[in-house]
C-alpha cells in the first residue's frame, strides 16, 4: 500500500526545493537568510536532502533501549554511601559511580547488598593508587566494576601529576593491566568552554597519549580494555545527539591503528557551564534535553545533575528530582524502547559527519605539532579553550546566545543572597603548577554576581 502511495509523486531533488525556496523569499538571499554558521564553524541549512550524501549511512552499533541511570555517590562514610547506593537502586537506578576522595575507604561496607552482577560499579579515585584499584576489585564482580583513572585528566584540571609524569603513568599503567578499563574525562572542555569540535579533537589526542604508551608498554596480549568517557552535554539539542556520535564515529576510526583491543563506554552528564542561580528551576529543563541528547546520541550510562548542584548541598530532593527525570524519560517517554533512533535523520547524520571531519583535522594537527601533552605543557589548549570561551561569553553577553532566566525574560525580583549553601562562582587558589590548569566557569557567573551586590 505504502510503495503505490509514493509512487503517485515524482521524486523532488535537492536542487528543486532549493528552487522553491528561493522564489518564496522573494529577493532575500538564501544564504544570508536561511543559513547560519555556528561557533564550530558549521553551516547549517534549512532543509537537508538525500542528494547531500554520497554513501549510505553506517549505522552507530549502539542500543538507546540498552542506555543504563546512573547516580553520583560522594563516598567519603562508606555506610551512608551505600545507604544512599541501595536507595538509589531501590528507587529505578541502574548503574552506580562512586566518588572515592580517601584512601581508607572499606569497600566491604561500601559495596554490601549491591548486586554486582546487575549494577555497574564505577570507582573515581581522587588519588592513584594501584592497592587501592586492587582492594576495589579483588572480592567482587571484575566484570562490573570500572575504574575511572584518568592522569592526564587531573593534569590538565589541577595542573600537577598526582607524583610525577614517569610514575603516574607507571601506575596507570598498573591500574590499566589490572582492571582493563581507564577513563578519558572530556567534560572538563565543555565545561571550561571549548565548542565541539574541539572537546572531540581534545577527546581523540588525550586518548591517544595513552594508547601510544599502552601499545609501547604491554609485554603480552591485554584482552579488550574499556575506554570510558566522561562527556558533559550541553543544550544545544541536535548538535550534542551528533556529538556523541562523532565521539564514537573517531574513536573507531583511532582504535584500528593499534593492536590492542579497545571497547568504547560513553558516560553523560548535563553540563553545568549553563546552568544558573536565578530562576533555578529552568536548569531542570535545560538538564531535561541535554539528557535525550545523551540518550539519543548513545550514550551508555546517563548521570543526570541535580537543578541546584550549584548552589545548594546535596539533598535528596535534588538528587530525587534528577533520579526521576531519568525514569520518566525511559519508563513513561519510551527514550527506552528503540534502538538507534537518531540514525538516517539527515540533518544528524550531516552534523556527525562535518563534527567528525573537522575534529580529526583539528587532531592531526595536534599531533604533527608534538601531541596533546606537548601542547598542554606549552598552553596551546588552554588558550584555545579561553578563546572559544571568551566567544561563547561574548555571545551572552549581546543576547545572542540565550540563558532563559539569565539574559532574557529574568525575574528582577527573583532573590538568591540567603539561598546558597555553597558557593557558586569560580574560585581562585594560588599555587604553584607545572602547566595552567584548565578551569571550569559558568557563562551566567558575572551577571549573577552583580544582581547579588544589588540584592
Amino acid at each position: 500500500m505504502s510503495d503505490t502511495l509514493f509512487n503517485e509523486f515524482d521524486p523532488v531533488s535537492a536542487k528543486q526545493w532549493k528552487q522553491k525556496i528561493q522564489a518564496d523569499l522573494k529577493g532575500a538571499d538564501y544564504n544570508d537568510t536561511l543559513i547560519w554558521t555556528s561557533n564550530e564553524g558549521i553551516q547549517v541549512k534549512p532543509f537537508y536532502h538525500t542528494d547531500d550524501f554520497n554513501e549510505a549511512f553506517k549505522t552507530t552499533k549502539t542500543s538507546a533501549s540498552n542506555f543504563k541511570i546512573g547516580e553520583i555517590i560522594f563516598a567519603s562514610d562508606a555506610k551512608k554511601a551505600n545507604a544512599l547506593a541501595l536507595s538509589a537502586v531501590n528507587d529505578g537506578v541502574e548503574s552506580l559511580k562512586f566518588i572515592i576522595p580517601s584512601e581508607d575507604i572499606d569497600f566491604d561496607v561500601l559495596l554490601d547488598n549491591i548486586n554486582l552482577d546487575a549494577i555497574p560499579v564505577h570507582f573515581e579515585f581522587h588519588f592513584l593508587s594501584v592497592d587501592t584499584i586492587k582492594k576495589s576489585i579483588s572480592k567482587n564482580s571484575k566484570s562490573n566494576i570500572y575504574i575511572t583513572t584518568d592522569i592526564i585528566g587531573n593534569l590538565a584540571k589541577s595542573g600537577n601529576w598526582f607524583s610525577s609524569f614517569s610514575e603516574d603513568f607507571l601506575k596507570f599503567e598498573g591500574g590499566v593491566n589490572y582492571s582493563n578499563a581507564f577513563t578519558v574525562d572530556i567534560a572538563l572542555y565543555q565545561n571550561a568552554g571549548a565548542n565541539i569540535v574541539q572537546q572531540l579533537a581534545y577527546a581523540m589526542a588525550h586518548i591517544n597519549e595513552y594508547f601510544n604508551h599502552l601499545e609501547n608498554t604491554s609485554k603480552e596480549k591485554t584482552p579488550t580494555i574499556d575506554v570510558i568517557f566522561n562527556v558533559a552535554v550541553g543544550s544545544n539539542y541536535f548538535f550534542e545527539i551528533a556529538k556523541l556520535r562523532a565521539l564514537r564515529l573517531l574513536f573507531n576510526t583511532l582504535e584500528t591503528e593499534y593492536t590492542i583491543n579497545y571497547n568504547c563506554k560513553i558516560a553523560a552528564i548535563p553540563t553545568k557551564r549553563n546552568k544558573a542561580i536565578y530562576d533555578y528551576n529552568t536548569n531542570m529543563l535545560r538538564t531535561t534535553t541535554e539528557c535525550m541528547s545523551a540518550i539519543l546520541g548513545g550514550a551508555d550510562t546517563v548521570c543526570n545533575l541535580p537543578y541546584d548542584a550549584i548552589f545548594h548541598k546535596e539533598n535528596d530532593f535534588g538528587r530525587r528530582i534528577a533520579k526521576n527525570q531519568l525514569l520518566v524519560l525511559k519508563h513513561e517517554s519510551y527514550f527506552g524502547a528503540v534502538d538507534n533512533p537518531s540514525d538516517g535523520a539527515y540533518y544528524i547524520e550531516a552534523l556527525t559527519q562535518q563534527m567528525a571531519d573537522k575534529a580529526l583535522a583539528l587532531f592531526k594537527d595536534i599531533e604533527a605539532t608534538g601531541g596533546f601533552l606537548k601542547q598542554l605543557k606549552d598552553g596551546t589548549i588552554q588558550r584555545k579553550i579561553k578563546e572559544s570561551a571568551t566567544k561563547e561569553q561574548e555571545q551572552f553577553n549581546a543576547a545572542s546566545e540565550v540563558i532563559l532566566g539569565s539574559n532574557k525574560h529574568p525575574n528582577t525580583t527573583d532573590k538568591m543572597k540567603d539561598n546558597l549553601e555553597i558557593y557558586p562562582f569560580l574560585k581562585t587558589k594560588k599555587r604553584k603548577t607545572l602547566i595552567e590548569p584548565i578551569i571550569e566557569k559558568r557563562v551566567t557567573e558575572t551577571l549573577e554576581q552583580k544582581r547579588l551586590k544589588t540584592e
